[in-house]
């Protein structure tokens, strides 16, 4: 009789005691059922379900589209694929910004509705207020500073963020603030590498980099990005590890030729 291990599920808890043992963690993201169980039983430690969704999975041009009601919809689907994974959601664009009481509301939409473990946010000392008030209620809280998505038409480019002093030491006092507020774990999104090894060094909690060099505590990618699924899209930060847009295209190709041809189906393929 074979033993059922059970899956220990990835908290807060043992993501700090990785960062204390200078074990790197490593994050993808996920926004269906299917994905995220092939994510999970292959031991990602933590499963993001980005407001990236509003690019990869409905085809527009920034994350500001995407819905509170649409992120809960991805995330409850991706919980249903999960057994292993921390999973965080992203409060999408518009859900936070207003004021903490809204933000809260917000989180405890996402926790309640989608059964997920934490929320993301993105932002300083701006948002701290809203950090507070959401962990006050029981909820991890991820932050995110450096090139902040949501933030796109601030900034009118996607280039490298804080290279300037004045914004790297405002992300530095930034992520003090976050720290103070109670968030587990931050994400750095296209900084400097030397600046992100100095913010991990200058905080307890684990950081994710994202194009913020090696010295993060752990590092995230989109995984549709990833896995070759997203044509034409070659940042530096990327590594690609497969190349699934071509090779999906030629099974669609070879499927078509076997329909058209009449191989498909054949005899041990009919009842």
């Amino acid at each position: 009789m074979s033993v059922h291990k059970e899956v220990k599920r990835i908290t807060t808890h043992i993501l700090q005691e990785m960062k204390n043992k200078g074990e790197k963690i490593a994050m993808l993201t996920a926004y269906d059922f299917s994905m995220a169980r092939v994510v999970d039983e292959g031991g990602i430690d933590i499963i993001l379900v980005g407001d990236s969704a509003s690019m990869v999975m409905a085809g527009h041009e920034t994350t500001l589209p995407i819905t509170l009601d649409q992120m809960i919809y991805h995330a409850a689907s991706v919980i249903r694929g999960t057994k292993r994974a921390l999973v965080v959601v992203d409060l999408p664009f518009g859900s936070y910004q207003g004021n903490s009481k809204e933000a809260l509301i917000s989180a405890i939409r996402i926790m309640k509705e989608a059964g997920a473990h934490a929320v993301k946010l993105e932002g300083g000392a701006e948002v701290a207020e809203s950090i507070e008030r959401i962990v006050a209620a029981g909820i991890p809280v991820m932050g995110h500073l450096g090139l902040t998505p949501q933030s796109i038409y601030k900034f009118g480019t996607y280039t490298v963020r804080a290279k300037e002093e004045a914004e790297a030491e405002k992300l530095k006092s930034d992520i003090q603030r976050l720290q103070e507020a109670g968030c587990f774990s931050v994400v750095l999104e296209k900084i400097p590498a030397s600046l992100a090894k100095e913010v991990t060094a200058s905080v307890h909690i684990p950081t994710i980099g994202i194009g913020a060099g090696p010295n993060c505590d752990g590092q995230v990618l989109v995984v549709n990005d990833m896995i070759g699924l997203t044509k034409g899209f070659t940042p530096r930060f990327l590594r690609q590890y497969l190349n699934m847009f071509d090779q999906i295209n030629g099974a669609v190709q070879s499927y078509i030729k076997d329909v058209k041809s009449g191989d498909f189906p054949n005899e041990k393929e009919q009842y």
